[in-house]
């Protein structure tokens, strides 16, 4: 287990080796349920990131404190580990690297159909609005500040580890799929071994 900015990490070989026959913790994964249906860590819950904050004190009275939190990266399960601790859950752990460092350490990831993660739909629109702005600020002057502005929210996104275009785009049709509802989420919990 690492350790960053002072917050436990755990470390995909380290996650492998713990137990999973219901003794083990709970594994919370808080990407959009688009992103959960196209791949996922087996055992794990999806409780996404809007919904975990919307519904954490209720969620704390179904959760104890070996709880692992993951998402694409690590960034989201960051944001998540925050909302839960200042709800009154410490000691959360987050799968450093998310889903992402997962697979690349060759650990198994429940399959559905594929779908383009919420960074590459952040990347496609930003260029998509910087470019057409470009081009078309040659004709209309002063449309390429569409373009300056985006730049200037990446970078802030980069700065401060959230994206407002992510979690815009979290909520069309195409990354929500099938509504998870804190019904939903309190159920499978309850229902865990």
């Amino acid at each position: 287990m690492t350790t960053h900015a002072d917050k436990p990490r755990l470390d995909p070989a380290t996650l492998r080796d713990l137990p999973r026959d219901g003794g083990g913790p709970r594994l919370l994964d808080v990407r959009t349920p688009g992103e959960f249906r196209t791949a996922h860590i087996p055992g794990s819950y999806n409780v996404p990131l809007d919904t975990l904050r919307e519904h954490r004190a209720e969620l704390l009275n179904h959760l104890d404190e070996d709880v692992i939190l993951i998402c694409r990266s690590g960034a989201r399960a960051a944001q998540a580990e925050q909302a839960l601790a200042e709800a009154g859950l410490p000691s959360l752990r987050v799968l450093d690297g998310g889903v992402m460092a997962w697979e690349t350490a060759g650990g198994p990831l429940a399959r559905g159909p594929e779908r383009w993660d919420l960074e590459r739909q952040v990347r496609l629109v930003a260029g998509t609005l910087v470019l057409v702005s470009g081009v078309a600020g040659l004709f209309l002057p002063g449309l390429h500040l569409i373009g300056t502005a985006v730049g200037a929210g990446l970078a802030v996104a980069a700065l401060t580890h959230t994206c407002a275009m992510g979690m815009l785009l979290s909520k069309l049709p195409y990354n929500r799929g099938p509504r998870t509802d804190i019904g939903t989420v309190v159920a499978a919990l309850r229902s865990a071994p």
